[in-house]
């Protein structure tokens, strides 16, 4: 049994054989890509959050897996992270989950679910849509992690919390968006000609 919807196939559904293995495989991959990207970082000083690769992993497996897979990629990351270095900067362990940072991450596991649903819905192969759930997906990791990020660093401060933890951001987002809406619908065209329809 497969964690797919036959109806709803997303990309990955297009390339590889459904069955559980396959889906095993595919969410520890989205899983592996979002700790790899995590250490693609810039840390600016004085800014509690770097600046990562992980919401473009995170959002483009979302994209490629769907809901479920993608839902189940981000929750992989973050128990793996429990025990391993995965998060940003090699960082592991509860105190990073339980931390400044660690709403972020599970806003990840949200986001991976959310975007895999619009992809789920056809998003994923339209360069606008493909755009629009990138800045859907990021709002539902920013809704999750300033909240945290404020409450537990920056003393209940919400215009600081909006300072370090998404305003900084947003022109990054903006060019990781515009790099979502190339890569994967440019995959979807590509494995259409290949499959002839």
């Amino acid at each position: 049994m497969s964690m797919t919807l036959a109806v709803k196939p997303t990309l990955v559904d297009r390339i590889v054989p459904n069955s559980l293995a396959a889906d095993i495989v595919l969410v520890v991959a989205g899983a592996a890509l979002t700790a790899l990207a995590a250490q693609l970082q810039i840390q600016v000083p004085g800014m509690p959050v770097p600046f990562t690769f992980q919401t473009l992993a995170v959002l483009l497996t979302g994209a490629a897996l769907g809901s479920v897979r993608g839902m189940l990629s981000m929750a992989l990351y973050a128990v793996a992270g429990l025990f391993l270095p995965v998060f940003s900067g090699g960082a592991h362990g509860l105190n990073v989950l339980l931390g400044a940072t660690g709403g972020y991450i599970f806003g990840f596991i949200l986001a991976g679910f959310v975007v895999g649903k619009l992809a789920e819905l056809n998003w994923s192969s339209n360069v606008l849509k493909m755009a629009a759930s990138y800045v859907v997906g990021s709002a539902v990791v920013y809704a999750v992690g300033v909240p945290v990020l404020t409450i537990t660093a920056l003393g209940g401060n919400w215009a600081l919390g909006l300072q370090y933890g998404l305003v900084p951001f947003l022109i990054w987002d903006a060019a990781k968006a515009v790099i979502a809406a190339g890569l994967v619908p440019g995959a979807w065209a590509l494995v259409k000609k290949v499959k002839g329809n």
